[in-house]
């Protein structure tokens, strides 16, 4: 299936700019991209993790590194 899709004359641009070969399609290259950042989509639940660790450290529930080595006996020297 193809879709067209509109974009700004200077994305276009810079898309051609990264093209390495003629043969390269701009499908592949999007693509391209998107697999070399390693953006994944996070879920609902991982967002609602990370909003509540964010809390836990705006509460100043957090411990130092030095507190979690000294609860498992690590010695971090």
């Amino acid at each position: 299936m193809n879709t067209t899709i509109q974009i700004k004359d200077t994305t276009l641009e810079r898309l051609k700019d990264l093209k390495t070969s003629s043969r390269v399609s701009y499908d592949e290259l999007i693509n391209n991209m998107i697999d070399e950042t390693g953006a994944e989509i996070l879920t609902e639940k991982e967002i609602e993790e990370i909003k509540e660790g964010l809390e836990d450290v705006r509460a100043g529930r957090v411990y130092s590194i030095e507190e979690v080595a000294n609860e498992f006996g690590i010695d971090l020297k």
